[in-house]
């Protein structure tokens, strides 16, 4: 559990960030339509995404608490969330 500790966070902002670029990559051009269903929940994943991102630096580099939910259960279920996303957006 000591490695896990060590090891997770930093992987977790290297993920973050690789996400963060291939959101810039395959986003696409928005249509005078508006947006498309696949862009619309893109764009729901990359703000709770960058929200994780964004507290596990403050975290683990800075060393700031969560400024507003401190349980595990609040973060587990923006995971969650996206994956679900994940799952609708080749629907």
């Amino acid at each position: 559990m000591i490695h896990v500790r060590k090891v997770v966070p930093y992987a977790l902002m290297v993920a973050v960030a690789s996400g963060l670029y291939l959101i810039s990559q395959i986003f696409g051009k928005i249509e005078e339509s508006g947006m498309s269903q696949f862009q619309i929940l893109l764009s729901i994943k990359a703000f709770l995404a960058s929200w994780l991102g964004v507290r596990g630096i403050n975290q683990k580099l800075f060393k700031i608490n969560p400024w507003v939910f401190k349980s595990h259960f609040f973060p587990f279920s923006f995971v969650v969330i996206i994956i679900l996303l994940s799952q609708f957006m080749y629907i």
